[in-house]
């Protein structure tokens, strides 16, 4: 009798209780056997870090899945896009204009003996590329010749800058070197400051 009370208390436990994980190696030793505490506590002991090792792994697969939901938004890379084309668009905007030449500081003009160059007040230099601000046009110079006296705007304005042309109303003049634009003309004898010729809207146009 007592043994069928038994089996039937173990059929009902099995149905309707779920067993302790940590009880689970007791559970599964069969009434009746001798096992000692010291073997139970063994099992209970491996049973606890079995479920650690578990919960471990599941942290380390919940950590990996967070991660790649990250890398993985969409919004991620076209921030990051957005950036680096802002950056390298900030850097070309600004980025140093490279070729200009240097200016003279002052400007000379000068007879055929003035060496051309860049005009310092250390290097006094004939300028070689003026550029007149009023007609838009490249000063032309020929050396050892002066202008006569009879040239006009007309005659700059119809024929500059054809030599074949000009060459009409030049001179020759040892020395001397005569200039010319599309509006305005001088003969120039001797090294000498452009900003005492008022007249003249000549610059340097930069080596």
């Amino acid at each position: 009798m007592a043994k069928d009370l038994d089996e039937l208390l173990d059929e009902v436990e099995s149905k309707f209780c779920s067993p302790d994980p940590l009880r689970l190696g007791m559970a599964q030793q069969p009434r009746g056997c001798g096992g000692t505490h010291s073997s139970d506590r063994n099992r209970a002991a491996e049973a606890k870090d079995n479920l650690r090792l578990a919960d471990t792994f599941k942290k380390t697969d919940d950590l990996d899945s967070l991660i790649n939901e990250i890398f993985e938004e969409p919004n991620f890379d076209k921030k990051t896009f957005k950036l680096k084309s802002k950056s390298s668009g900030y850097t070309s905007d600004r980025a140093p204009i490279q070729g200009l030449g240097k200016s003279c500081s002052p400007v000379f003009l000068g007879g055929s003996t003035a060496p051309h160059g860049i005009g310092t007040n250390t290097s006094q230099r004939a300028c070689d590329h003026l550029r007149c601000v009023a007609c838009d046009f490249c000063i032309v110079s020929y050396d050892d010749y002066m202008w006569d006296k009879s040239c006009d705007y007309l005659f700059f304005r119809n024929n500059m800058p054809e030599f074949h042309k000009l060459k009409a109303k030049l001179v020759k003049k040892k020395g001397a070197r005569a200039y010319a634009c599309q509006c305005s003309w001088r003969t120039i004898e001797e090294l000498t400051d452009l900003q005492t010729h008022h007249q003249l809207r000549w610059v340097c146009g930069k080596h």
